[in-house]
């Protein structure tokens, strides 16, 4: 069969872009992914903690962090049908208004808030908020926590107390604030690109998705995207042909990737690998940003979720989950939100919180993501994430082999401003964390880091517990300078009939959690193409 289209990558965006090409029955479609099909599991908000590490993530790292210890850091990204969407935390945020009128304002034609507005609304079914800023048809619902723990409101009320007003709608007039997390939960389950939007069109007859194919290289004839070459097995390749456009939807950290292994890159970088060099592009791979961040975290004397993982307790809440689809097991591991500005730049804030009812641990061998690590005494944790790191890395390859995975350089708190913004980020959050609203609950338990400690054994601290967010962007970047990669129509500099669609095209990392705006991106994505061809 020949395709119109091939989409790389059945993540947050090619789930989209699949579900909207084919709503046209003439449009022939396959969705190439090299993870497999979606488990039941999955579906579970509250296992979150164990799909890293598993075998629905590609479970990368970075090199060694010369600012950060010389520790490398995890980069979870999502094997399966649905990406990160399938695996990720669930939090939805669109970010600020301001950051896609600065993408305008870069030369990005179409990409003020205002202009994607509309296609974030298209994905939303919002349980609780509508117009102006929201939407109820959308194939995507978002929703609030159904039971979350009674520290999340308690957090509200710290913020509160310490100069941070209540802002029910963090996606709507305003960003500034504190207010609960919304998420893409529906009915208590995850819902992820692969089920809202993947999973009706898998019922049309014009699309053709493959599991566990992963892609060797774009096929480019005379400076045109003519199809892909994919891995049937560990040794046998097949290609496939298109009529139309190559979809390049794999991410920030394999976009790239994909596009070194087919000859689009820096030449030096090329020809190190032995591979032929097809269009020198020097952007590919650079301009890598991701959110950092460091936390706090107290000692409580009630039952939080360290109280949950006990074995007898999983169990329980397990059960209560299959049987009633009620308990800890339908929330995510953070629940409630910040978003404040401790600089001089009020457009925008350059700190968000995320607030978790969960002892994050001392040792610094803890990993609020990851179950297996959690200590079993209860307390709760505050993130502080450094939202807009002048610091940036990049992506390349290793070899010409695509089962290797990538070099990836992010340089993380290079900058002194980074380290800076995120020491007063964390100052903040300890001043949360010791609110009178939490006194009751935390009257003397463990506090750290050191709430005596000075800025030397703060920024200490932010050495030993730095993580990312998981939250990578702008390896593909859209632009129009030297280093962009696509351009405001996501197309690719110097080859025909090939777009990347993903959140390597961000040409700046947005103020929040990156998987709304990727979904929309692809929203956005998807009528340009319909325009195009």
């Amino acid at each position: 069969m020949l395709f119109d289209y091939i989409i790389i990558g059945a993540g947050s965006a090619g789930c989209v872009l699949a579900s909207r090409l084919t709503e046209d029955a003439s449009c022939k479609v396959l969705l190439l992914e090299a993870g497999g099909k979606n488990k039941m599991h999955l579906k579970i908000p509250g296992t979150y903690g164990i799909l890293h590490r598993s075998s629905v993530d590609w479970a990368f790292w970075t090199e060694p962090q010369s600012f950060v210890q010389n520790r490398r850091l995890f980069i979870p990204r999502g094997k399966v049908l649905g990406g990160c969407s399938s695996t990720n935390a669930m939090a939805y945020v669109r970010g600020n208004a301001a950051d896609y009128n600065e993408w305008a304002l870069r030369g990005n034609k179409g990409w003020s808030y205002d202009e994607v507005l509309p296609y974030f609304k298209r994905s939303e079914s919002h349980e609780k908020f509508g117009e102006p800023y929201h939407a109820k048809n959308g194939p995507l619902y978002v929703s609030f926590a159904k039971y979350p723990s009674l520290l999340s409101n308690i957090f509200l009320e710290a913020c509160g107390q310490t100069g941070i007003a209540y802002n029910e709608d963090y996606n709507g007039a305003q960003q500034q604030g504190a207010g609960m997390l919304q998420f893409t939960i529906k009915h208590n389950q995850r819902h992820s690109t692969a089920t809202a939007f993947l999973q009706p069109a898998m019922k049309r007859n014009n699309l053709t998705v493959r599991t566990n194919a992963v892609v060797k290289q774009i096929i480019i004839e005379n400076d045109s995207a003519k199809g892909v070459e994919f891995f049937k097995s560990d040794t046998s390749t097949e290609k496939i042909y298109c009529k139309k456009e190559v979809i390049l939807s794999a991410g920030a950290v394999q976009s790239p990737q994909l596009l070194l292994l087919s000859g689009i890159g820096d030449t030096d970088t090329l020809k190190n690998a032995g591979i032929d060099h097809k269009l020198y592009l020097p952007g590919v791979g650079k301009n890598l940003q991701d959110h950092v961040w460091t936390g706090t975290t107290n000692l409580c004397n009630i039952p939080t979720a360290n109280n949950v993982i006990k074995p007898a307790n999983m169990l329980k809440e397990m059960i209560s989950y299959l049987l009633f689809k009620k308990g800890a097991f339908t929330n995510s591991p953070i629940e409630a939100n910040a978003f404040i500005n401790t600089g001089i730049n009020t457009r925008k804030p350059d700190i968000q919180f995320h607030f978790a009812p969960v002892n994050i641990g001392n040792d610094y061998k803890t990993d609020i993501y990851n179950l297996k690590t959690y200590p079993h005494i209860n307390g709760f944790g505050i993130l502080a994430i450094l939202l807009h790191p002048e610091s940036r890395g990049y992506v390349t390859i290793r070899s010409k082999n695509a089962f290797d995975a990538p070099l990836i350089q992010p340089y993380f708190l290079q900058s002194e401003n980074d380290r800076n913004n995120l020491l007063k980020g964390l100052k903040k959050a300890m001043e949360v964390a010791d609110a009178p609203a939490f006194k009751p609950y935390a009257p003397d338990g463990l506090h750290h880091p050191n709430r005596n400690a000075s800025d030397d054994l703060l920024m200490n601290h932010i050495y030993k517990s730095l993580e990312t967010l998981y939250h990578p962007v702008g390896t593909c970047k859209m632009g129009n300078d030297d280093m962009a990669v696509v351009n405001n129509k996501l197309q690719l500099h110097g080859i025909k009939n090939l777009r990347v669609i993903d959140a390597s095209v961000m040409p700046t990392i947005i103020s929040g959690n990156t998987n709304a705006p990727t979904i929309m991106i692809a929203e956005k994505g998807a009528d340009m193409i319909k325009q195009t061809n």
